[in-house]
C-alpha cells in the first residue's frame, strides 16, 4: 500500500516538473464483473453470475510524443461475482453431492501501467485513444456472501477472515479504447470501454484449508470509462 502511494506522489511530482508533458484527471468506471472458475470434475468450480462494481480513479498520462503516452494512476475498484462447486460427504455413498453458491466480493487499489496511442484529430478536437497494458492490485477490503467473516458448513462450521479467502496481488491484462475531446485550453473530456482480465489465481482458501486440488479463481471485469483531464 505505501509503495502505491509512494509511486503516486512521484508521479504527481513528475508532472509538476514537466507541466507541459503531462495530463492528470479522474475517472469514474461503473463495471460488470465476474469470476473466471475452473477445477477438476470432482469439484466442478463455475462462474455462476456476475455483479455491478464501481471504480473511482486518478487517472495520470506522460506524453513522451504528440501521439503517445504511458498511463498510469491511482484506482479504487470493485470486483467478484458468484460461483459454485460441488461438494460431496465422505459419508455419503452418493456420486451427486450438493452444489453450493459463494458470493464473493473484494476491492483493491489498483496500479494501472500502460501505454496509450492518440490518433490525429478525426473531428474537431476529437481524437481516438487505444489503451494496452496491464495493473497491479491488492485488496483492501473482503466480503463473502455480503459477511466479513465466513462460516464453512461443510468444514466443521470453521470461521474465516473473508480477506484471507483471496490472495495478496492481483495482475491484470489490461485493453482499452475510447474517445477524448478538447473542452478547453486545458480540459479534456473522455470516454471508453475497458477490458481486464485478471491473470493470478486468486483462491487462497479451497486448496490451502478444504484440500482441493487444482482450483482456479480469476477476475474478469468490463468497465465504462468516464472522465475528465485538468
Amino acid at each position: 500500500m505505501k509503495k502505491l502511494f509512494l509511486v503516486l506522489s512521484a508521479l504527481v511530482a513528475s508532472a509538476t516538473a514537466a507541466s507541459a508533458q503531462v495530463e492528470i484527471g479522474v475517472k469514474v468506471s461503473p463495471s460488470v464483473s465476474y469470476l473466471r472458475a475452473e477445477s477438476p470434475s470432482s469439484t466442478a468450480f463455475a462462474n455462476e453470475s456476475s455483479k455491478f462494481s464501481f471504480a473511482g480513479a486518478l487517472i495520470v498520462d506522460y506524453f513522451f510524443g504528440e501521439n503517445y503516452a504511458f498511463g498510469t494512476g491511482l484506482a479504487l475498484t470493485g470486483k467478484g461475482g458468484t460461483i459454485s462447486y460441488t461438494e460431496r460427504n465422505p459419508l455419503s455413498s452418493s456420486s451427486i453431492g450438493t452444489r453450493v453458491n459463494q458470493k464473493i466480493a473484494t476491492q483493491y487499489i489498483e496500479l494501472p501501467v500502460t501505454l496509450k496511442l492518440f490518433t490525429n484529430e478525426l473531428a474537431p478536437a476529437t481524437r481516438l485513444y487505444f489503451q494496452l497494458g496491464g495493473s497491479l492490485a491488492a485488496p483492501i477490503a473482503t466480503r463473502i456472501n455480503n459477511e466479513k467473516f465466513y462460516q464453512d458448513p461443510y468444514n466443521n462450521n470453521n470461521e474465516t477472515k473473508a480477506s484471507e479467502h483471496v490472495f495478496v496481488l492481483d495482475v491484470n491484462a489490461l485493453l482499452g479504447a475510447g474517445v477524448e475531446y478538447q473542452l478547453g485550453h486545458s480540459t479534456k473530456l473522455l470516454a471508453g470501454l475497458s477490458y481486464h482480465r485478471g491473470l493470478v489465481n486468486l483462491d487462497h482458501y479451497f486448496e490451502k484449508t478444504r484440500g482441493f486440488s487444482d482450483v482456479a479463481i480469476k477476475n474478469n471485469v468490463f468497465a465504462l470509462d468516464l472522465g475528465m483531464k485538468f
